[in-house]
């Protein structure tokens, strides 16, 4: 049976207009008004990423000298705990120091990953500071650094190196650790990696050894480009074939009520004959299988579009 559906609010975040324009006008009250909502409408985390977009620049040092005001303001407004996404170790040292957890409950550091510099003193946070983690398991180690995930097994191997890495090095158990197996646009996924996430998922739940981790995705990119029309109902199949390899966390949009749809629900039938469409037969490409996904997503949205009409 499938666990909860955990959800980490990602409406502080600077993608987001209110939240953007709270950050530009450095306005505590803007983000205790959306930690709030977001508390209300269900959200059982809240992630706070003051980082740059594509539509507004951010420098880090920006970040750090609010980060003091903002988190005390949002743990006066809820008790909901926070988890804390960007990939510097400063950001998130300044943000543990100023997180009170009698308040609010242990935080999330997001997130740990093959690319990530100073990644030592990341885990040493995580230790110090007792948080649950998010790991990047899209990721992988390489002699030059790091790269993407291109097949399932890279990407379980990856999660079994953080898990080990985390309870040696930070005495996590394997339910403080959240793994984020990685989530493409489905209607962009030229490589498969939307079948490579959920693959991957597979093999960490069948894994005794990682009983009882956690398996989380950013919900939001999935149905990316999509028509409005078919976006929820897209995401939310997603959610149940995820749930079914063992997903139990999103980052989403708490306002959408996201959730898993019915097993009959004939969005789940077309997302997963469209995801069917995305392996690989032999001798092809990844990039013709990944041509025929998107072909089958257009055509479902062009039959809900047909439908509303």
């Amino acid at each position: 049976m499938p666990r909860k559906l955990h959800i980490i609010g990602e409406l502080m975040n600077n993608s987001y207009a209110r939240a953007r324009r709270a950050f530009t006008e450095r306005n505590p009250a803007g983000y205790q008004q959306l930690a709030r909502l977001q508390t209300e409408v269900g959200a059982d985390y809240l992630t706070l990423n003051l980082d740059g977009t594509q539509r507004i620049q951010v420098r880090r040092q920006e970040m750090l000298d609010f980060l003091p005001d903002v988190i005390p303001a949002i743990q006066e407004a809820t008790s909901t705990p926070i988890a804390f996404d960007n990939p510097s170790v400063d950001y998130h040292r300044v943000a543990l120091e100023h997180y009170d957890r009698l308040r609010s409950g242990p935080p999330i550091v997001n997130s740990l990953a093959a690319s990530r510099e100073r990644l030592d003193e990341m885990v040493e946070l995580v230790k110090h500071y007792d948080t649950l983690a998010v790991v990047m398991a899209s990721e992988t180690f390489v002699p030059d650094g790091a790269a993407q995930c291109l097949n399932p097994q890279d990407s379980y191997r990856a999660a079994k190196y953080f898990v080990e890495l985390l309870q040696t090095k930070a005495g996590r158990r394997n339910d403080q650790i959240i793994i984020d197996t990685g989530l493409a646009p489905v209607g962009a996924d030229t490589y498969g990696l939307v079948n490579i996430g959920l693959d991957a998922m597979r093999l960490i739940s069948a894994d005794p050894d990682l009983k009882g981790v956690h398996l989380i995705v950013g919900l939001s990119n999935f149905a990316w480009g999509t028509p409005t029309t078919v976006k929820d109902d897209l995401e939310n199949a997603y959610l149940t074939l995820g749930m079914e390899a063992g997903l139990d966390f999103a980052l989403a949009n708490p306002e959408k009520n996201p959730a898993p749809l019915a097993f009959d629900h004939p969005m789940v039938a077309s997302l997963r004959e469209a995801l069917a469409q995305g392996r690989l037969q032999e001798g092809e490409s990844p990039e013709i299988a990944g041509f025929r996904q998107a072909e089958a997503i257009m055509n479902v949205c062009r039959e809900v579009e047909a439908v509303d009409f």
